[in-house]
């Protein structure tokens, strides 16, 4: 299965549902290029991810750093962290990405020990899996044991889906990781996910720096500095930015028309959209809407 449309609800929840038919999982291949808006747009999900690189090599955000994963190797997301990814030097990137739901992972009894302590870790928003790591080629060689099971659907393959996972997580505790709880990285999260939520709910109108700011309970100063640690960008460039990703979807219906999809997407001028578009996407909206019609 390729994702090529993130659904995003209003707080950049990813609305996918991860599971298979009886399952709380899901394990599919993705190539970043064929994604709609040709990278993994910011998102986040209570599932746990893992991911490994099949082919290439592609630089994730999650939360404020980057990492660069190459071909062989992989990452492990943890709950709840946004997270986007990049194809690196157009290398044609494809990876394998589990998504599992904690509570899946083991059993109920020893959740509370080894599970729960690793979704509250503030030091923990990323684990990278080095192939050339005994626990982390184990943790690689069951990604791909589980993708395969899916795939092959064998008798019992459910269970052997479970055997899969308990040794990713086994392997993921050999890693010897020491686990953090900082109250302070906790709020912080929080608010940068606040502010997230106050955009993507009035995007489409006039957005000011202090109303951004106010959703998460900070000065405006204070505010820039948290989208420029997690984001990498200023606030208002992420507006501008997501008011662009909205408009990628309605270009695509037949019946739309540019100037339409600037206001709907909040821009007041016409020419300012296609600018910001033509920057943004190395084309102008009218070219992006027709090669999608074509």
């Amino acid at each position: 299965m390729q994702t090529k449309n993130f659904a995003v609800d209003h707080n950049l929840k990813e609305l996918t549902k991860h599971r298979t038919v009886v399952l709380p999982i899901a394990c599919y291949e993705t190539m970043i290029n064929e994604n709609i808006h040709g990278y993994i747009p910011l998102h986040w999900h209570d599932e746990f991810q893992f991911v490994v690189i099949v082919k290439g090599k592609a630089t994730f955000q999650i939360n404020e750093e980057k990492v660069v994963i190459r071909e062989g190797d992989g990452v492990f997301i943890n709950s709840g962290c946004l997270h986007m990814a990049k194809d690196d030097n157009h290398s044609g990137c494809v990876y394998l990405c589990l998504n599992v739901s904690p509570h899946f992972v083991l059993s109920q009894e020893l959740y509370t020990t080894y599970v729960y302590p690793y979704i509250q870790a503030t030091n923990l928003p990323y684990l990278y899996l080095n192939a050339n790591k005994k626990w982390g080629e184990k943790i690689l060689d069951s990604i791909k044991t589980i993708h395969r099971l899916i795939e092959q659907k064998l008798p019992f393959y459910e269970i052997d889906i479970t055997l899969q996972l308990t040794l990713i997580w086994q392997n993921l505790i050999i890693s010897g990781f020491q686990l953090e709880y900082e109250q302070t990285e906790m709020l912080k999260s929080y608010r940068m996910k606040e502010m997230l939520n106050w955009i993507h709910q009035h995007f489409s109108e006039k957005i000011m720096l202090e109303e951004i700011a106010s959703a998460g309970q900070l000065s405006r100063s204070e505010c820039c500095r948290y989208f420029k640690r997690f984001l990498k960008k200023s606030p208002l460039n992420y507006v501008t930015e997501y008011r662009i990703q909205k408009s990628l979807v309605l270009l695509q219906q037949a019946d739309s028309n540019v100037t339409e999809v600037a206001y709907q997407v909040g821009f007041n001028s016409t020419s300012y959209f296609i600018d910001k578009f033509r920057k943004s996407m190395n084309m102008t909206p009218l070219a992006y809407k027709k090669m999608k019609m074509e």
